[in-house]
């Protein structure tokens, strides 16, 4: 493999080699073909970093705000600038298609610019007068380090719900990215060392959970966010408890969309649920994976239309330059593993009884033989409480449920284990209202497939979806990112 590049750490302000023996292959998942490597950096590299950052701490925030928030003005603006760039890194080692990719970059931006109303979303409180002769002022001071553990699906935004708070509240940063996708933070992170941004400041360490683990179990570490999995959420939550640390830690999903018998504009419902589901293919924990039809007609209008929809969507490698702009291109799972996991989930359905109405495991791309594709699924006939409905697949995997009413569906919502986003589609005002103040879900959306946030609001789900108690974006990052400081004075009079 002589040509293949290793991925540098970036400490204090340098760009360094990981001192370790081990590395990862970073796999273009369109054709499996090896397009870098990436350090499995040690616990003492991770220290480093922690070291520097605490080192930096000081100086950056007693920086004035306008200051730090001047150095990310210009961070969007490079960003901006080399957006088509940032984009091909991360169709090409994510598999995501290049409108995806673009869409993703302006969720960076928007987060970015939420985090530079620091001047105002940072500013304490004042009651003159809450006893004879004394006021009470609270402040929201910077906490110390901070350290994100992100996922492979958004290598660009899922950094940047964490990044820019951070560093404009006065707190300095560590970033571990996925080890399955680490190209695009590393070239965001040249953009960012190209602010001029005080040495340790802002680190990046490449590596799998020995790297991130170094940070949870660090004291010097004030709080931690993590995207993934469930269960890795439960146990950082929990060590981060014990250790005193901050933490959010955002797990798995399974999301519901819910089709009442009054909503009449088919053609458009169609293409909003076919695209949360099979968009990123269906890699985002945003997207829906699980349909419920109220009633016979309904049901069978659905199931009809949408498979017939998810016909329509380009299999293909994202930079293929012959479909690369198509809005419904589809690319590859991201690996060998998540290819073997799918079909496992698919044959599992068959053995429980639902109907495989279209089957997307023996598609062939001309060209990618070695990627791991795997075409739009739909099973219909499908009972809740099968494993195919309770287990998030993450995957272009999409299971459709027959229910009698609103209440049922919200009842299967509320019963499952996962609460992080829902939809229902109705023009009924009462309908919705009803939906929104019972489904038991961290994000609604009413006639909108994907709830997503923008940054102004918080983004987050409930229950086993999100393991800590503080949102991410908007007021409540900056919330989770500065420590609360409760002054009460009181001058005498001189003499």
């Amino acid at each position: 493999m002589t040509g293949v590049r290793t991925v540098k750490n970036y400490i204090n302000g340098k760009w360094i080699d990981a001192e370790c023996d081990s590395c990862l292959d970073i796999e273009n998942p369109s054709n499996g073909q090896i397009i870098a490597k990436v350090p499995l950096s040690t616990k003492a590299e991770s220290e480093r970093a922690v070291v520097a950052a605490r080192a930096a701490f000081p100086g950056w925030s007693n920086t004035p705000v306008t200051k730090r928030v001047a150095y990310m003005f210009t961070l969007r603006r490079i960003l901006q600038e080399n957006e088509e760039k940032i984009s091909r890194v991360l169709a090409e080692e994510m598999g995501k298609s290049l409108p995806d990719a673009r869409a993703e970059m302006k969720r960076v931006f928007q987060n970015i610019e939420v985090a530079c109303a620091a001047p105002m979303l940072q500013q304490g409180d004042k009651l003159i007068g809450c006893a004879a002769g004394i006021d009470g002022e609270v402040i929201h001071l910077p906490i110390g380090v901070f350290a994100a553990i992100t996922p492979f699906n958004f290598p660009a935004m899922a950094p940047f719900w964490f990044i820019p708070y951070a560093l404009v509240t006065g707190n300095t940063f560590i970033i571990k990215p996925s080890e399955l996708t680490p190209l695009t933070m590393e070239v965001m992170t040249r953009y960012i060392d190209q602010l001029g941004l005080p040495p340790g400041v802002f680190n990046m360490v490449n590596g799998d959970k020995t790297a991130a683990s170094a940070f949870i179990d660090n004291p010097d570490v004030n709080g931690v966010s993590f995207v993934g999995k469930s269960a890795t959420c439960r146990i950082i939550a929990e060590k981060c408890a014990k250790a005193n640390q901050r933490y959010q830690a955002m797990g798995s999903a399974k999301n519901h969309l819910v089709v009442m018998p009054d909503y009449v504009k088919m053609d458009e419902l169609i293409r909003n649920m076919s695209t949360s589901c099979f968009g990123c293919a269906g890699q985002r924990c945003m997207a829906s994976s699980a349909i419920m039809a109220i009633g016979d007609e309904m049901y069978k209008k659905v199931s009809e239309k949408f498979i017939e929809d998810a016909k329509k969507f380009i299999v293909a490698d994202p930079l293929d330059p012959k479909v690369a702009e198509e809005p419904m291109l589809m690319g590859p799972v991201i690996t060998a593993q998540s290819k073997e996991f799918i079909h496992k989930m698919i044959e599992t359905g068959i053995k429980e009884g639902a109907t495989l109405a279209l089957d997307g495991r023996d598609i062939k791309i001309p060209g990618s033989d070695n990627g791991y594709f795997v075409g739009p699924t739909v099973f219909t006939d499908v009972k809740p409480g099968m494993e195919i409905h309770k287990t998030e697949i993450f995957a272009p995997v999409v299971v459709i449920l027959k229910v009698n009413s609103l209440d049922e569906a919200i009842k299967i919502i509320n019963d499952h284990q996962y609460a992080n986003a829902c939809s229902i589609y109705t023009q009924n005002g009462y309908y919705a209202r009803k939906f929104k103040l019972e489904a038991n879900c961290g994000m609604i959306g009413v006639n909108v497939g994907i709830p997503a946030p923008v940054p102004f609001l918080p983004f987050g789900g409930m229950d086993d979806s999100m393991i800590c108690d503080i949102k991410m974006q908007g007021k409540p990052a900056f919330n989770f990112y500065t420590e609360n400081k409760v002054v009460v004075e009181r001058f005498w009079k001189e003499d």
